[in-house]
This record gives structure tokens, sequence and C-alpha cells, in this order.
């Protein structure tokens, strides 16, 4: 079987779903694995298909015959991934009053550290009452079995208490 990573990114409107994932299953290939949100008034879709190379080539096609409609996106076949060294998920959370720069410091101190990130979402919320917008990041990072997650917990911490976040890391279940 062959893999594709397909982006997509077009007008919010009912019905993006369904033709993405129609037109998947019209060309015989499995949805392994997906993220769709709206950002704005857009639709982003990340996702992962697997099918014959022959399949994914016909669906890349039909792609772009949809990018004639307002779609853009981006078709690129992968492999599995690699082997990864023996590891343990975590889950960050953290919350701070917006403003720019949260994500990168936040990458920063996973990537000096050498912590692969797995997954990270954010949103603005405003705050009760109040309504101070409030970032919130929550990710999952695969970190590897001989880091002293004790010494990693505390480096968090005051790597938090510098940066004014309030962040805890904890293990994924």
């Amino acid at each position: 079987m062959a893999r594709a990573v397909v982006s997509t990114i077009g007008t919010d409107q009912p019905g993006v779903v369904a033709g993405l994932s129609r037109l998947a299953e019209h060309h015989s290939l499995n949805i392994e694995d997906s993220r769709m949100t709206a950002l704005g008034g857009e639709f982003a879709v990340l996702m992962s298909v697997e099918g014959s190379a022959e399949n994914l080539e016909a669906f890349s096609a039909s792609l772009a015959q949809l990018a004639d409609q307002g779609l853009s996106y981006l078709f690129k076949q992968t492999k599995d991934r690699a082997e990864q060294s023996p590891s343990r998920p975590y889950r960050a959370n953290i919350s701070a009053l917006d403003h720019p720069g949260i994500v990168a410091s936040i990458a920063q101190f996973f990537s000096e550290r050498d912590i692969n990130i797995r997954d990270l979402s954010t949103e603005t919320v405003p705050a009760p009452h109040t309504g101070t917008p409030i970032f919130n990041v929550e990710l999952v990072v695969d970190i590897s079995a001989n880091v002293r997650i004790n010494v990693l917990r505390s480096a968090f911490e005051d790597f938090s208490v510098e940066a004014d976040l309030d962040g805890e890391l904890e293990a994924d279940r």
C-alpha cells in the first residue's frame, strides 16, 4: 500500500468534510488519520490516506479539479513513520494571556531538549467576566526513555514561571 498526506483549505461551509471523504472513498482510499477544523472563515483538513499508488495519483488529479472551485491543497506521498527510539507520550497544557511568541517559546523549550512534538493545538478564548483573550495550548510530546522526567518536569515548571505561562506536563494516558 502507498500513503500520502493531504492538506486542504477552503471556505468554511457545510459539505466540505463529506465531499473530501467521498472523494477518498471514490478512489478506494482509506483515511487513516485526520485533523479537521474551522480557522477564521476557512476550513482546514489534514489527512493521511492509504491505497494503491494508482488510486493515490487519481485522487491527486481529482483534488486539482477541486482547486478550480476555490479549494487549495497540498498532496505529498509519504512512507510509514520512521522507527523511533523508545519513548513515552506526555501531554502539556498551557494557558496565558494572549501575546505573540507563546508557541515559539514552547516549541523552543522542547526542541532544545531534542523532544519531538507529535501533536499541537491552540485556541484563543475570552476570559469569563472580563473578555480578556486567553491563549490555550495543548500538545503531546514524545519523551525519550533516557530522559529523567522529574528533571524535565522541573525545567518545564521553571520555564512556565519565567515565560509567565500556566503550564503542566503530565503522562498522556
